[in-house]
């Protein structure tokens, strides 16, 4: 699995990156307008937090395809390593054959179909990012949608991997892994709720008082080796 956090929040990025195998951030234009900061400034100081190897996706806003090209140019000089977010419209769809053509790699984004996905791939994006939540508000299942994209990915050996996006609860993350996802970028709050279980709590509370009843309260084993 490949676990992406969705967020331009700095704090909440260098704590995910400190604490857990973060493989990048997802920006979108909500997610940076609610920043109200430059978007440069933000690219940049997410940079500087996750290094030089994690990845960073950057969306689009035109609506033609070659402008749609030449803002992931512009992201690009910004950022080399940033990889473009384009969603699945028509103009999008020929504009991710275009910035494919220059070697930048691509997010499919605002994916509702499975056919969405498969044209997306075919036209050259590496990830697929079908909104699971917005599936489900409207009486669809999110998980079974992102379920046949990944077949359909597996069905015609394509290279693109489905990035499930979109989540309001845990239990939406455990389904798409069931389902074969490739990868999720989850909302700061959601991603920390992944680890969180009260017997999970209570188990290592049993723990530290059986050691502190026999070695002290503040010791660890370095202190007792």
């Amino acid at each position: 699995m490949i676990y992406m956090l969705d967020t331009a929040d700095i704090k909440a990025i260098c704590k995910a990156v400190d604490l857990y195998p973060l493989a990048g951030v997802t920006t979108n234009p909500s997610i940076v307008a609610k920043e109200n900061r430059p978007l440069k400034e933000i690219l940049l100081d997410i940079r500087e937090c996750i290094g030089p190897d994690r990845m960073l996706h950057a969306q689009v806003m035109a609506k033609d395809a070659e402008t749609m090209l030449q803002e992931a140019l512009a992201l690009r000089s910004i950022d080399p390593e940033i990889i473009v977010k384009v969603p699945v419209t028509p103009q999008g769809i020929k504009a991710m054959k275009l910035i494919a053509s220059e070697g930048i790699l691509i997010t499919a984004t605002a994916i509702l179909t499975p056919q969405q996905a498969l044209m997306a791939a075919v036209a050259g994006a590496e990830f697929l990012a079908p909104y699971v939540n917005r599936l489900d508000n409207i009486c669809s299942d999110g998980v079974a949608v992102a379920a046949e994209m990944v077949a359909l990915i597996e069905n015609y050996n394509l290279d693109a991997k489905v990035l499930g996006a979109s989540f309001k609860n845990t239990q939406q993350v455990h389904q798409l892994a069931l389902a074969g996802a490739h990868s999720v970028t989850i909302a700061p709050d959601v991603f920390d709720q992944l680890l969180v279980h009260p017997l999970t709590d209570s188990g290592v509370a049993g723990f530290v008082a059986d050691w502190e009843g026999v070695y002290g309260a503040d010791t660890n084993v370095l202190d007792v080796l």
